[in-house]
């Protein structure tokens, strides 16, 4: 089991992206201009200004750590295959609910260790929360929980008591599909009742360690960057993330950075497996 983080790295990083959730605002309430990655997705001057304030702020608290960031280029699968230890940084996940200005985006910083995230802190700026999990953690109130208003409150995931009214999905705003849509009709000829809700970016799965949603399916590509510090929160409130062969999502085992398809649970003690059909042939 990891070892909780010490506490005053756990307040740096609040204090790192708070900084960061405040450029990226200075852009966001601005005339600011999109440009288009190599992969067709948008970036803008918000990315750029969170990287260099968490890659700054990283750097200072532990110079002996490697950075992963969504907005540099990688290193080789050969270099970083050694690493046991690293960060693992979204400065801005959700760019296109940024450019549409729903406020559902999110800076994210993971720490992985042997390739499980073990600590996670997911800043939601427009909303002024941030949510933080610390698997290594053994006090209940520190383990997970979330910041809003300078106001502490303890994450549970989904409680048993929840299952008893309609399954609770909460599913991508901006990347569906027909094969999604073919899942989730047999989800819901599974379960007597339903209820679809569209959220955007990481906040998908900080809803899941809220307790304000039961499943989450992704049949689609995400980076490892995209749901790392998000992972962390909701393992640490009682859910997990699974790969599609059941075992929980690890990172930094293959040279892409792309993830395999996963099913984010909000409590993992319930036997999912036995209720949720598989995910459809592509």
């Amino acid at each position: 089991m990891a070892e909780a983080l010490p506490q005053h790295w756990v307040e740096e990083l609040i204090s790192i992206v708070e900084e960061a959730g405040t450029a990226i605002l200075e852009v966001y309430n601005s005339n600011f201009e999109v440009q288009t990655k190599s992969d067709e997705s948008p970036l803008t001057q918000a990315d750029l200004a969170a990287h260099q304030v968490i890659v700054r702020g990283l750097q200072a608290l532990s110079p002996q750590l490697p950075i992963i960031s969504e907005e540099s280029t990688p290193p080789d699968f050969a270099e970083r295959s050694s690493w046991q230890r690293y960060w693992l940084v979204d400065p801005l996940d959700g760019t296109k609910e940024f450019v549409n200005r729903n406020g559902e985006f999110t800076v994210n910083i993971a720490l992985i260790d042997t390739h499980l995230p073990i600590f996670g802190i997911v800043g939601v700026p427009v909303q002024g929360k941030i949510y933080i999990g610390d698997t290594g953690q053994t006090d209940p109130a520190l383990r997970a929980y979330v910041i809003e208003n300078r106001q502490q409150r303890k994450l549970a995931g989904a409680e048993e008591e929840a299952r008893q009214g309609p399954l609770r999905v909460v599913a991508s705003r901006n990347h569906g599909g027909q094969r999604l849509e073919d899942y989730l009709a047999e989800v819901e000829a599974r379960f007597e009742n339903c209820q679809r809700t569209p959220v955007g970016s990481s906040l998908k799965l900080c809803v899941l360690a809220e307790g304000g949603a039961d499943i989450y399916p992704r049949l689609g590509p995400t980076s490892e960057w995209d749901i790392g510090a998000a992972q962390a929160v909701l393992t640490a409130a009682g859910g997990s993330v699974y790969a599609p062969d059941g075992q929980v999502l690890r990172y930094n085992t293959k040279d892409s950075l792309l993830n395999p398809e996963f099913l984010a649970v909000g409590d993992a003690s319930y036997s999912w497996g036995d209720r949720l059909p598989a995910f459809p042939e592509e």
